[in-house]
């Protein structure tokens, strides 16, 4: 027996269930397939299990995509104070932490629940994996529990981050069964690695944080970097990796809003009995300020201007060459995705194929952190949830 239904939503996540929900509330059947054994995993594992569901200021700036307009009409279809009012509405707590970011002050099994509850009218099956897809008057999927036909088909099941939470490349093969190109996917959002000899010093400075801007080209940030014992992490590190190139180098300032070459010169007049570790003491952390001091031991009056300056330079200009990341494996999300030349953008549908539509992350729209991919699952399910039709 074949089971037909409007629309068939592939993927339980942040994105696919808010679509199901959209498209319950207006009436239409609607049948939720993962093949995780639970919903929304990686909602409550994000912003450390309070989930930064959104940002106060979101606009297609804050997104990677190979055309950077596209999540422009979405955006603006289903905007943050529109996921906002609907938090509200179910009574979650939430405060802003910085920049903008939203947390639950609970938990995020409050938005998982919300989302499960927009969904009430629709079907949920778990466990279930779908084997084949092929489209004669509509979608027919054979799935692990039988048959089904639907006249839509919504593909929400993510990239390739966190596999451990079951993700796949379900996306992009289902993107080439219906003839649409993917741009190559690649970690993002991911802590970066290096090569022995640099590891060696960052070693020995694994767990401090510092405030720093981070630049590569024309993109800067200002966030906290943090070193481990594999390389660099923190925000600032998470959001320039989305940006690096394989191969690139990138800059980091320790001392953002200050010229340290000039602050060290003066210091030399002003603290001329002072150690250099005292003087970078007052504007980095200890170890840090440590390891930059290196085995110096003159008093700054004793040390000569050229071996300042070059040093006030480093400070403000520090070169590093990654020569990784740590994949998929620990990358937040995943860059790359289902080409959006073959997409319509006000509804995220197929231009190819009527009635297909691929949403969240399995498309090519990435955003940075603090909340911003959270409002492209909310937004790009929206988009598609208020699109389709009975067929």
């Amino acid at each position: 027996m074949i089971e037909s239904f409007d629309v068939v939503v592939i993927g339980a996540g942040a994105a696919g269930l808010f679509c199901a929900g959209v498209a319950a509330r207006r009436g239409l059947r609607v049948l939720v397939l993962d093949h995780g054994p639970e919903p929304g995993r990686k909602i409550l594992i994000s912003g450390g299990g309070r989930c930064n569901f959104t940002n106060m200021k979101v606009g297609a700036e804050n997104f990677l995509s190979a055309n950077p307009h596209f999540s422009k009409s979405a955006l603006a279809g289903f905007t943050p104070k529109d996921f906002i009012a609907l938090v509200e509405r179910y009574g979650i707590a939430y405060h802003e932490k910085t920049l903008g970011q939203l947390f639950c002050d609970g938990s995020a099994r409050q938005i998982l629940d919300m989302l499960l509850d927009l969904c009430a009218g629709a079907e949920l099956r778990l466990g279930v994996g779908v084997r084949e897809m092929s489209h004669d008057g509509g979608f027919v999927l054979e799935t692990t529990r039988g048959v089904v036909k639907a006249g839509n088909l919504v593909v929400a099941t993510g990239g390739l981050s966190i596999p451990k939470l079951g993700a796949t490349g379900f996306a992009y093969e289902a993107a080439k069964r219906f003839g649409h190109g993917v741009v190559p996917p690649r970690p993002a959002l991911v802590p970066l690695t290096f090569g022995a000899q640099d590891v060696a010093w960052m070693q020995e400075l694994a767990g401090v944080s510092a405030p720093v801007r981070i630049s590569v080209g024309k993109i800067r940030f200002e966030e906290n970097l943090l070193f481990t014992h594999r390389g660099l992490s923190g925000p600032a590190v998470l959001q320039i990796s989305s940006y690096l190139a394989p191969g690139a180098a990138f800059e980091v300032d320790f001392c953002p809003g200050l010229r340290a070459e000039e602050m060290l010169l003066e210091a030399k007049t002003r603290r001329a009995k002072a150690g250099l570790k005292a003087v970078l003491g007052e504007h980095l952390p200890a170890r840090l300020a440590a390891h930059f001091a290196g085995a110096e031991t003159r008093n700054m009056a004793d040390l000569p201007d050229k071996t300042l300056r070059a040093l006030g330079q480093k400070l403000n200009r520090f070169s590093f060459a990654p020569t990784g990341s740590e994949g998929f494996a620990k990358a937040e999300v995943t860059a790359g995705g289902v080409d959006t030349t073959e997409l319509v953008s006000k509804s995220c549908e197929s231009r190819k194929l009527p009635g297909l539509f691929f949403i969240g992350e399995a498309v090519d729209v990435t955003g940075w952190l603090g909340g911003y991919n959270f409002q492209w699952a909310w937004a790009s399910g929206h988009a598609a949830g208020q699109a389709i039709q009975a067929r």
